[in-house]
């Protein structure tokens, strides 16, 4: 069950507790804070050596605050594969949003991650679900999005193998962090994952400041990928 009533969702970290555990969580997490360009850089020239792939690969990166114009926010790498147009229109289709058949026929491709990116199925009620939590036990550790909807996934099936697992969310004080899994991760697809996931993020915060009244912003991302290729036919 959850664990902490119903509170605020501003609590603080101030209590002795909560300081230790944070303590505790910095010296487990020795991995500097990285920007998504640098992560993207750095994934790039790990694979151009010797290594075809990198196994467990994980790094802290920041995602936020948005500041003034939020079209030129912290997890937007534009790429000749991924113009900015090609992110927003990725995003927003797998956010749940309504997008035009015209943008979809332009913009969407195989090479672009195909079934296995396709990550739209339930994803409102999804976010609605972690809002919904994170409003009433601020501390949860229930705040879930599960990418798959299929408990028995099949490995012949590219609609089962969705190359994002679940993304976890959690508040600290009024920022909203998250970690994320992924099975696989070719680092040319990694400017249109980076981008749906502080775009989720930025949803989640928006909702949560919409329904509390108080500033939520977002901020770090833990990303851990399993198996770290180059180009996805590798």
């Amino acid at each position: 069950s959850h664990t902490e009533t119903n509170k605020t969702i501003f609590e603080s970290n101030s209590h002795p507790r909560n300081r230790s555990i944070m303590s505790i969580t910095q010296h487990i997490i020795q991995h500097e804070v990285m920007t998504c360009k640098e992560v993207w850089g750095e994934m790039n020239e790990l694979l151009l050596s010797d290594k075809k792939l990198v196994r467990n690969y994980a790094r802290r990166i920041q995602l936020g605050p948005c500041e003034g114009n939020c079209d030129d926010n912290k997890y937007t790498i534009k790429t000749e594969l991924f113009p900015v147009e090609a992110l927003k229109v990725y995003s927003a289709y797998n956010l749940g949003d309504t997008i035009e058949q015209e943008e979809r026929q332009k913009y969407f491709s195989a090479h672009r991650g195909g079934s296995q990116g396709d990550y739209r199925n339930g994803m409102t009620n999804k976010i609605e679900n972690v809002v919904d939590c994170l409003l009433n036990y601020p501390k949860s550790k229930r705040a879930v999005i599960t990418i798959p909807n299929t408990s028995t996934p099949s490995h012949g099936s590219d609609d089962d193998a969705k190359c994002m697992r679940e993304i976890h969310f959690y508040l600290d004080d009024n920022v909203l962090n998250a970690t994320v899994l992924m099975r696989a991760q070719a680092a040319e697809i990694f400017p249109k994952n980076i981008h749906f996931i502080g775009s989720l993020m930025q949803r989640i915060a928006d909702h949560l400041q919409a329904k509390s009244g108080s500033k939520v912003t977002i901020g770090e991302l833990f990303y851990l990928a399993t198996t770290l290729v180059s180009v996805r036919e590798d």
